[in-house]
């Protein structure tokens, strides 16, 4: 992921596919903060769009699971 996703497009997806996005982001997390800590960081600012992202998508797996037990 170049950039950060737009709500719309997490709220599209499944809870399969939120789970496996998850995933991705946190590895890109774990990348991000090991080429910081040897300071071959890039772009500064990707490690803020991917910690929102993960916050992003984690609101909306929360909003699903809600709504599933409701229903």
């Amino acid at each position: 992921m170049a950039k950060e996703t737009k709500p719309a497009e997490v709220r599209s997806k499944t809870a399969d596919e939120l789970k496996a996005m998850l995933l991705n982001l946190r590895k890109e997390q774990f990348n991000l903060r090991f080429q910081r800590a040897t300071g071959q960081t890039e772009g500064v600012g990707r490690v803020r769009a991917v910690r929102r992202d993960i916050a992003r998508v984690k609101t909306i797996l929360a909003e699903k699971s809600v709504s599933a037990s409701q229903s």
